[in-house]
């Protein structure tokens, strides 16, 4: 615990077996209280390596949902286990757990209820191996999104984040995709239920077990960033209300 909160770290996971122990084994067990890993039906044997760390509370979908469906199982489970903090940690070894501390404790003594580990805020992003066109994408997206949404984010594409458990007691997460739009979905979400987002810089690594999307589902993802933001604004405007935007 950290200042009277229970930290869960979710671990959403597929083909994560190779990687999945050098990402456990940096988890600051101090602080955290539970762990939670969800297999979303993986072909090699992440399961069987999570039962091995000794990883109490494994969730494996015996079909592939998706990465947002693979979410939404990460934070039932949590909140089934009364976390006060959830954090989502990709067990890929893209990002650091050596960061938990400081995102904890952002949200722990009430600075900021949402967190995101940013890999724009000191180049982390190039620095670590990011492809120029997706860079280059990141940042267009971004700067679209703050102007619709009227926010001053570094990026909103980061899958380091952390949230206090009040978040899930405002906003619908189910209305959301099981697709990798989910991620967005969720903090359109947030600011409209009026919640602000705190950012810390990020070191991130890109190599070959790391997880990523092609191309063609880059480009997907890309138009639904842009649909989600032009919801949102049209949502603000009262011109159309999406279903994820309404609240609990």
């Amino acid at each position: 615990m950290l200042n009277g909160k229970k930290i869960c770290i979710v671990l959403p996971a597929y083909n994560a077996a190779e990687t999945l122990e050098m990402t456990y084994a940096e988890i600051p067990f101090d602080i955290v209280d539970e762990v939670v890993l969800v297999d979303d039906a993986s072909k090699d044997n992440t399961s069987d390596v999570g039962r091995k760390l000794g990883i109490q509370h494994i969730v494996r979908h015996e079909q592939n949902r998706g990465y947002g469906g693979n979410q939404k199982s990460c934070y039932e489970k949590a909140l089934s286990l009364d976390a006060d903090i959830i954090i989502m940690l990709h067990p890929d070894y893209q990002y650091t757990p050596k960061l938990i501390h400081a995102i904890s404790g952002i949200i722990a003594f009430d600075v900021y209820p949402v967190v995101l580990g940013s890999r724009i805020l000191g180049k982390g992003a190039l620095k670590g191996g990011m492809p120029m066109y997706k860079y280059i994408a990141n940042r267009f997206l971004t700067l679209f999104q703050n102007i619709l949404m009227s926010q001053k984010l570094s990026e909103y594409h980061s899958g380091y984040r952390a949230f206090s458990k009040e978040i899930f007691e405002k906003i619908n997460i189910e209305a959301n995709s099981d697709d990798f739009i989910f991620d967005n979905q969720m903090l359109a979400q947030i600011f409209y239920a009026g919640f602000e987002i705190g950012e810390v810089t990020c070191p991130t690594k890109y190599f070959e077990e790391a997880s990523s999307i092609n191309f063609a589902r880059s480009t997907t993802y890309g138009l639904g960033v842009l649909w989600t933001s032009v919801k949102y604004r049209l949502a603000k405007w009262k011109i159309y209300t999406a279903i994820e935007f309404k609240q609990k």
